[in-house]
């Protein structure tokens, strides 16, 4: 974590030595790195924008960038400042993606946006975005200092980001796992649009018989009637390269405690009620819920298990801060002593001392609050209740922020619990406008809104302050990398509309293919709280689950009800990816490879799976453009596309079986499982540092 500290001649303490000297000039903010970071932003942004509305998990873009960042300004012969000066404007679209995804389409899901096209919703999704992400920014340089210095922040992906820009020559030459997997992913994305193989399966079996005290049998089509015998729905796991790599990367007890909530909503409680109710679940479902079998079953698992996921993730949101109190209350004690100190000798500090000062920071986030007032009274049409959401955001905005980096300097950004933050924040503002008696659309729109800048400021304010992190231990310049920040921040703000509308108008927010979980909840509590049509008796059943989780000690209940209301395939699949890891490891262990072994075989893993990840996401993006394209009013564009789209899903096989998907998945496998075990490398050779911590 950087070289040894020389003594400090007042206390006798060791001050910290960056690796690079704080009297060494040297570029650092250059045009090529802002530019280089400014495209990995986007690409990162977008690629974690579709892994989130997918698979309801984003990863964290530290890691990738850091390489990618490297080896192509070695090119240049770019210093190591400006490589970090690249990876922290590149992993910042990571941060705004996982904020947008959580909250913007639940304007969407929720009606409180009618339409989601480019006149209608553009315009307000970046107001959001932008506020959001520069408040993050703003937020967590007042305290940077004093929690970037602290030591009992461990910082672990800061740590590994930080000492794989050191290390040089061993990241260019990782590189090599993360751009070839990229082809691989979007190659295995491609061959399955073009009918090689089937993605997905379904698998239906009897589980009973329901008995003719429960099913009135009758005439053919009769809408009353289901057919006798109980019967069952699973899928099997969706052959994804992304998701995938996600079980990969999470690991497998992570992936099995998300997979466990899978396998009690599609194998206990959804047969259960089908079996035990049959006919008369038709009284509780939409009019036109499906007369067989599995349609039921879908339609069960939506407007019933869903609602009981809700509150099984409300339970494990409050769990997860609870559990994490402690650091959220050394983080605020930590922000109120930095806010105390004076800004005016700033210019007496050296170079890796110095930051925006307090007075600019204060007076942008004054300016960002008079925005945020008229965007909400713009949003609502309301000017009290608007004018009061403002203000809860910038109170609730800044704390959380602070716990968002705290809890970032624990655990990384990978594992920051920035939805059940939201969550709270959604609650306050909820509360508030049921208070202040505002209901209806424009109530819905104010407490979304609210909850939009708060998502997307702490999840922006954990990055950056890894990043702040990452410099402190290069000797970085802080202020050149809030510049950085700035600028990267309104760049991802102005494209992150369009991955989000392609993804919408090729999937639509909510479906099966496009579950969005944590905007899904959103929308439900807001539509809920302040629309009074929340399925309470539900949600109660998912609050008492969720309890009953946490007397039995479950690692993680909030990864239980995620599991629940994300489809089986999905859980399924990456349960999977999870096995893979597990197995390499096992193997790694078998053949003896020492602790310098192993953590060269975790990196290799880590950047063989982050491309996978990749690859899918780019190309399914692509795909998406295709099909909204094809649905354009522009006669041309729709011609060309739909040309494009059928060229692309050409079915090779009349009808692609999910047998050649499984052999695609075997040679997943092994490219997970036997591609990081030729990482090892020579046993003498010193431990490199390891990709996830």
């Amino acid at each position: 974590m950087g070289n040894p500290g020389t003594p400090n001649p007042t206390d006798g303490t060791k001050k910290h030595q960056p690796f690079v000297p704080e009297t060494m000039e040297m570029k650092e903010f250059t045009l090529r790195a802002v530019l280089l970071g400014l495209l990995m932003t986007v690409i990162l942004g977008a690629a974690n924008a579709y892994l989130g509305l997918r698979a309801g998990i984003t990863i964290a873009a530290t890691y990738p960038a850091a390489v990618i960042g490297m080896a192509i300004l070695r090119i240049w012969k770019g210093s190591i400042l400006e490589e970090n000066i690249a990876r922290t404007s590149g992993t910042i679209g990571e941060g705004i993606a996982a904020g947008a995804i959580f909250t913007i389409p639940a304007f969407v899901i929720a009606k409180a946006w009618p339409s989601f096209s480019f006149g209608a919703a553009y315009l307000k999704t970046t107001a959001l975005i932008m506020v959001g992400s520069i408040l993050g920014v703003l937020f967590i340089s007042l305290v940077r200092r004093g929690m970037v210095e602290d030591p009992e922040l461990p910082f672990p992906e800061s740590v590994a980001a930080g000492e794989i820009h050191k290390a040089g020559r061993r990241g260019a030459e990782a590189a090599k796992y993360l751009f070839w997997n990229i082809g691989v992913g979007g190659i295995v994305y491609l061959l399955g649009k073009f009918g090689l193989f089937a993605a997905d399966q379904d698998i239906h079996f009897r589980v009973g018989s329901l008995g003719q005290s429960h099913v009135r049998l009758g005439t053919a089509g009769d809408p009353n009637v289901l057919a006798a015998g109980g019967a069952s729905t699973f899928a099997a796991p969706s052959v994804s390269p992304a998701y995938l790599g996600v079980g990969y990367i999470i690991g497998l007890r992570l992936a099995s405690i998300q997979f466990a909530g899978g396998v009690l909503a599609w194998g206990l409680i959804v047969p259960l009620l089908v079996f035990l109710m049959g006919p008369s679940l038709r009284h509780y479902l939409p009019a036109d819920t499906p007369d067989d079998w599995a349609g039921m079953a879908v339609v069960v698992w939506r407007f019933i298990v869903r609602p009981i996921a809700v509150g099984g993730m409300l339970v494990g949101a409050a769990y997860t801060l609870l559990k994490m109190q402690k650091s959220l209350t050394a983080g605020l004690r930590r922000a109120f002593a930095d806010l105390r100190q004076n800004a005016e000798d700033q210019a007496k500090l050296s170079r890796t001392e110095r930051y925006m000062s307090s007075k600019v920071v204060f007076g942008l986030i004054a300016f960002m609050f008079v925005l945020m007032c008229w965007l909400y009274i713009h949003l609502t049409g309301l000017v009290l209740p608007a004018i009061l959401a403002a203000v809860v955001m910038l109170v609730v905005g800044f704390f959380f922020a602070v716990i968002s980096g705290s809890l970032c300097g624990f655990i990384g950004s990978s594992n920051n619990p920035v939805s059940g933050l939201t969550l709270s924040t959604l609650l306050i503002a909820a509360l508030l406008m049921v208070f202040l008696g505002v209901s209806g659309a424009s109530g819905v729109a104010t407490v979304l809104g609210v909850a939009a800048v708060v998502c997307v400021s702490s999840s922006v304010a954990g990055e950056l302050l890894q990043d702040f992190k990452v410099g402190y231990i290069l000797g970085g310049t802080p202020a050149k990398i809030q510049k950085a920040e700035l600028i990267a921040v309104v760049v991802a703000s102005l494209v992150m509309y369009f991955p989000l509308a392609l993804l919408n108008t090729t999937y639509g927010f909510g479906s099966r293919q496009l579950a969005a979980p944590q905007a899904g909840l959103m929308a439900t509590l807001a539509i809920g709280i302040v629309g009074g049509e929340m399925p309470w008796p539900l949600v109660g059943v998912g609050v008492l689950f969720g309890i009953s989780m946490i007397m039995m000690q479950v690692r993680s209940p909030m990864l239980v009800a995620v599991g629940m209301y994300l489809p089986f395939e999905t859980t399924f699949a990456i349960f999977i990816g999870g096995v893979f890891r597990a197995f390499g490891d096992w193997l790694a262990k078998r053949r003896g490879f020492n602790e310098a072994q192993r953590a060269r075989v975790e990196n290799a893993g880590v950047l063989t799976a982050s491309g996978l990840i990749a690859g899918e996401s780019v190309f399914g993006l692509l795909w998406a453009g295709l099909v909204a394209l094809s649905l354009t009013q522009q006669a041309w564009l729709r011609h060309a596309a739909w040309v494009a789209t059928r060229i692309v899903s050409a079915q090779v096989f009349k009808h692609p079986t999910y047998l050649a998907g499984m052999l695609v998945m075997v040679l997943l496998a092994l490219l997970l499982i036997k591609l990081p075990i030729t990482a090892a490398g020579d046993p003498s050779e010193p431990a490199p540092p390891t990709a996830m911590m």
